[in-house]
């Protein structure tokens, strides 16, 4: 009975708390701006998932080396995103009644439909608060109909099931989701707010003020110094410190003059120094 009642005590004053989840009708009905804002950035394939390289698609100039190994397109592209289709035309087509500026979108063609997206992106980064309804007016065709229907979509709940379907009951799969989400201003500020981000060593933390996974931080370190930092293949160098690091502690014993030096340097007398006083 003590213990238990320990375990309560102790867990309710130092557990994780239980965020809810965040979600794309959350999103949308939290930041309809921001939303419709990435949906245009979908469309005219400007946003981050659409120029991130491999596994996704084969962006130019997009993939991480080391040196002249490009590492991040050795596995080449494994889970195909188009993000003009699978964020927001194919969603809009799998509602019982589709918009009918789908067919105008279906109708025109790529330089078209890419003009389109650019020119309601830029006029919605120039618009007040970058609310869609203060937008000047332009040559946008459908998208304006297109971007306002996913929203609706979203607020309603459906566009979730939709992307993390996949076509089947069961489904593990939140990829698309979650690269949608990422391309957005909402889901980085949330994640900022909590400590979370990359140059707040955001994987060392949890959210609130409870401790995290201290054990990262050399993981987390790289991202802090240079030349890690700066580079645009900082995700790659990193991996590749960490392997290396990770296969010399591995094979220590192995290596002359390495495993030497705990005998060389006795730190571990000093912290078991009572043990070899009285040895």
């Amino acid at each position: 009975m003590v213990v238990g009642l320990l375990v309560l005590g102790v867990s309710a004053l130092f557990g994780a708390p239980d965020e809810p989840s965040v979600s794309l009708k959350s999103w949308a009905a939290s930041a309809p701006a921001d939303f419709v804002a990435t949906a245009a950035k979908e469309l005219a394939g400007t946003s981050a998932s659409a120029g991130y390289g491999p596994p996704y698609n084969s962006a130019p100039d997009a993939s991480q080396k080391i040196g002249p190994v490009d590492l991040q397109s050795l596995s080449g592209v494994r889970l195909p995103v188009d993000t003009a289709h699978d964020f927001v035309i194919g969603p809009l087509e799998s509602l019982p009644s589709p918009p009918a500026a789908l067919a105008d979108w279906t109708a025109a063609t790529d330089q078209q439909r890419a003009d389109w997206a650019s020119a309601y992106s830029d006029a919605l980064a120039a618009a007040p608060d970058n609310d869609p309804a203060k937008v000047e007016d332009g040559s946008y065709g459908p998208v304006p109909a297109l971007t306002g229907a996913l929203a609706d979509m979203a607020r309603q709940g459906s566009l979730d099931g939709v992307l993390q379907g996949g076509g089947t009951f069961y489904n593990m799969d939140y990829t698309r989701s979650l690269l949608f989400l990422g391309d957005g201003g909402y889901f980085p500020d949330l994640a900022a707010s909590q400590h979370l981000s990359g140059d707040q060593w955001g994987v060392m933390n949890e959210t609130g003020d409870t401790p995290g996974q201290s054990w990262l931080w050399l993981f987390s370190l790289l991202y802090q110094v240079e030349p890690f930092k700066s580079s645009p293949s900082v995700d790659a160098l990193a991996v590749t410190t960490m392997f290396v690091l990770t296969a010399l502690l591995t094979l220590l014993p192995f290596i002359p003059g390495l495993r030497s030096i705990p005998r060389k340097l006795p730190v571990h007398r000093l912290i078991w120094k009572d043990y070899y006083r009285n040895r």
